[in-house]
């Protein structure tokens, strides 16, 4: 995927997806944040339309914050390097990465 229309997938509805991108002041790395959680499940839900007895809106996994790791943007075909799943904060995270590599 070319860099530019990975940032703009990237950077949207980011309210439902939680991704963000940090540029340390320290180091200059820029480090891209997407939170993972698979603990959702695929549902959907909606209201039944009475008058055709269809499924309208689409509620389920809405503004959830995070994304299902099959759904990730951070792949190294994307040409991300050095990718890290943990748990806890992401910035806490940066922050110790920040040390090792101004250390170095």
């Amino acid at each position: 995927m070319k860099r530019q229309e990975l940032l703009k997938r990237f950077l949207t509805r980011t309210d439902r997806t939680g991704r963000f991108i940090v540029s340390s002041k320290i180091t200059g790395i820029t480090y891209f944040v997407e939170p993972i959680d698979n603990g959702k499940p695929d549902i959907l839900w909606g209201d039944l339309d009475p008058a055709t007895k269809k499924l309208t809106g689409d509620y389920g996994n809405k503004a959830i914050g995070a994304v299902k790791e099959k759904d990730s943007l951070i792949t190294k075909d994307n040409g991300f390097v050095n990718i890290l799943t943990f748990k806890g904060s992401p910035l806490g995270e940066i922050d110790r990465r920040d040390k090792i590599y101004a250390s170095q």
